[in-house]
């Protein structure tokens, strides 16, 4: 199959990771894929770049200058030109869009390349509407979900959640949808233990001190003060508290500055923005991921944690309790409730035998379906399936 996925940036992120996998696992099956992709300019830093020589072969990068995250008028025109001039020349079996804004342009693109036997497919990595929205920008949102999915031939969705979201907003119809889990390399995190101490030398921790990590992105709605809250805590009831942060981003000055005030000085290893393949060798040193998010579709981090054997404390966003099952592998907390989450991170914190209860909850938890494999060998299948209706 000739594929094309366009998403528009590629930062170090979970949408951008599961796209790069999907790109990478067709490729190496024989398919010729092509990704469109915005500048990737930021803190956050650009996947592409980590490639090796043999990955960036594989596949062909177009650099899209007008396909910009934030909503531009004259920016979002012009890419929506050129993406249309692009699927009709190309002549491409799908066209495959990832998130919200890079969704919109991309369907609205491709509805006459459709007409011509194009297979147009979208996943829904999160949604753009939410009870954080205001009530204007929900109500944009699901006017421009509902038009295009008229015009996508399947929905993926990352979790059931995604869908059962999406249905409720009026968003496409139940036989358009499919869940196929974000895929990573599973192997690496089951043997992050072998890093532990290894990473607790390099920071200066000893083996009886307990640390807590957050991954992610430094920006809003992505955890990172309700994390230093519930560090504060933590450290005020346990001196053995540690904390890591894994992650860069536009807050980081001023979470730095936060810490610093807030906390005693070592209490933070800032480990900055770290290559994805790594992100298995800093788990290594953690005992539980506080995943204090309060938007997702269904979070990387926790699977990760889990595949590494780290228990989580979690808000419930998105699918997080698709794979966190409450007092088994973690401890979920109504979304938004940060005294919940600052209580359940002292008790996981203080209490040996319920963390090392939930560790093993963690390593026993069947993780199959994120496997990088799966979701590649899933969304082929999709493909296959749906090209076949439209033929």
């Amino acid at each position: 199959m000739t594929i094309c996925h366009v998403i528009t940036r590629c930062i170090v992120g979970g949408a951008q990771e599961n796209t790069l996998a999907t790109v990478l696992g067709l490729a190496r099956r024989g398919h010729a894929v092509t990704l469109i992709t915005g500048p990737s300019r930021g803190r956050e830093g650009c996947l592409l770049d980590l490639l090796s020589p043999e990955e960036r072969g594989l596949f062909t990068v177009i650099q899209e200058p007008h396909l910009v995250r934030v909503p531009h008028p004259w920016h979002d025109g012009m890419a929506y030109m050129r993406l249309r001039r692009h699927f009709l020349a190309s002549r491409y079996d799908v066209i495959h869009s990832h998130s919200s804004k890079a969704g919109v342009l991309v369907r609205l693109a491709a509805r006459a390349a459709r007409r011509q036997g194009t297979a147009v497919v979208h996943t829904i990595h999160g949604l753009a509407f939410d009870a954080l929205q205001p009530w204007y920008k929900n109500a944009l949102y699901r006017v421009l979900e509902r038009a295009c999915a008229r015009h996508t031939d399947q929905l993926i969705s990352v979790c059931d959640a995604m869908t059962r979201q999406a249905l409720a907003a009026g968003v496409g119809c139940a036989g358009q949808f499919c869940t196929i889990y974000s895929g990573m390399e599973l192997e690496r995190f089951h043997r992050a233990g072998e890093w532990r101490e290894e990473v607790r030398a390099h920071c200066g921790w000893r083996e009886d001190e307990i640390v807590l990590v957050h991954i992610g992105r430094l920006a809003p709605l992505k955890g990172a003060d309700d994390f230093l809250t519930a560090v504060r805590a933590a450290r005020e009831q346990s001196p053995r508290v540690r904390a890591l942060v894994i992650g860069d981003g536009p807050q980081r000055a001023a979470l730095e500055r936060r810490a610093a005030r807030e906390l005693p000085a070592g209490t933070v290893w800032w480990a900055g923005l770290v290559a994805p393949r790594e992100i298995p060798r800093w788990l290594g040193a953690a005992d539980v991921l506080v995943h204090a998010s309060v938007r997702e579709g269904l979070a990387r981090a926790v699977v990760q944690a889990l595949a590494a054997g780290v228990p989580v404390v979690t808000y419930d966003a998105g699918g997080v309790r698709e794979v966190a099952v409450h007092d088994v592998n973690s401890r979920v907390c109504a979304l938004g409730d940060t005294t919940a989450l600052v209580r359940e991170v002292c008790e996981v914190v203080g209490n040996d035998a319920l963390r090392a209860r939930l560790a093993a909850g963690a390593r026993a938890t069947n993780l199959d379906r994120f496997s990088a494999t799966c979701m590649v060998e899933r969304i082929t299948e999709c493909y296959a399936r749906v090209l076949t209706l439209i033929c």
